[in-house]
């Protein structure tokens, strides 16, 4: 499965959450699970259960700080799907394109 992540509080006083989301990262990052951080989400690879533990632990570590926290989920929960989907649907689009493409 992929889950696409988006997660931060809205209940601070500056404009930049980046210090905030760094943690969130840093579990990620931790967990070991395949993932691809981008500038506004992060793409992680893994099962229900493991990933959606990850999510509510860093939803536990921000809300010990924090009164509100603004999350976002999308999962692509593909039946008979294999790993390594992260890199694997890039790849398809480039196959497809006979080209790579900036990533």
């Amino acid at each position: 499965m992929l889950f696409n992540l988006t997660m931060f509080p809205t209940s601070q006083r500056t404009d930049s959450v980046s210090g905030e989301v760094s943690r969130v990262i840093d579990l990620i990052d931790r967990s070991g699970l395949p993932y691809k951080l981008g500038p506004m989400s992060t793409a992680i690879e893994g099962d229900w259960d493991t990933v959606m533990a990850l999510i509510n632990k860093a939803r536990l570590m921000l809300r010990r700080r924090h009164s509100r926290i603004y999350i976002q989920i999308t999962v692509d929960d593909r039946k008979g799907a294999k790993r390594r989907r992260l890199t694997g649907k890039i790849a398809s689009i480039e196959k497809r394109l006979k080209r790579e493409i900036n990533k």
